[in-house]
């Protein structure tokens, strides 16, 4: 893949590159609608419940609090802004699958998810963040579909990777590649151990600074 190193696609605990990516929390939107109306670019990270996507956040921004984590799946459950210098956001989606939450509301936080995937006119790439040992089931799927109906970039981050050996990672990748479009791309990465973060951090800012250009050029 473009920009990666070797099968692992990434530096374990190398994180020389791009500089972390300074976020500061906004506010938390329940829908679409209240997110807010000006045209800053955007870059999303989704994901099933407990992938990580939380973690991924405060490992790219350099930032151990600046999204919360937790061990009980569903613990985002907005449209989570965070502020990346005056030029763009990144979004924390509400996670999908399990959640200790009534039905209800489940299915309130995957709705507000496909209405932002579908319908955000400034959001510029996506992040899928995925347990690399439940790679791509029907929601993932679901991501990269709507994704790949916008052509909008996608990375799909393998998260946890350091749970698998080399041999394993590189046959993981090999697989997720082939099933992904041209718009999308896989990359192995550990919140933990920082594997893949210089890779991670440079799509998210070249993506939200190429949406910036573009959007003065016009």
């Amino acid at each position: 893949m473009p920009g990666q190193d070797g099968p692992t696609t990434g530096r374990r605990n190398d994180e020389r590159g791009p500089p972390a990516l300074a976020g500061e929390f906004l506010y938390g939107a329940t829908s679409l609608a209240q997110c807010p109306p000006d045209a800053l670019p955007e870059v999303a990270f989704a994901g099933r419940s407990n992938a990580g996507k939380s973690s991924t956040l405060n490992r790219l921004t350099g930032r151990s609090a600046l999204a919360r984590t937790s061990k009980t799946p569903g613990r985002t459950q907005q449209i989570n802004l965070f502020a990346v210098g005056g030029f763009g956001r990144l979004v924390d989606l509400p996670g999908f699958g399990y959640a200790r939450a009534p039905k209800a509301q489940r299915e309130a936080w995957e709705r507000a998810v496909r209405q932002y995937l579908s319908r955000r006119t400034n959001l510029a790439a996506v992040v899928l963040v995925m347990d690399c040992r439940h790679p791509l089931q029907a929601a993932d799927r679901a991501v990269v579909d709507a994704a790949g109906e916008r052509s909008l970039p996608l990375l799909a981050l393998l998260n946890k990777a350091d749970k698998l050996n080399r041999s394993r990672q590189a046959a993981l990748l090999r697989t997720v590649a082939a099933a992904l479009p041209k718009t999308a791309e896989p990359l192995l990465f550990s919140a933990t151990t920082g594997l893949g973060v210089p890779n991670a951090r440079g799509f998210a800012a070249r993506h939200l600074a190429q949406a910036d250009a573009a959007a003065f050029r016009a």
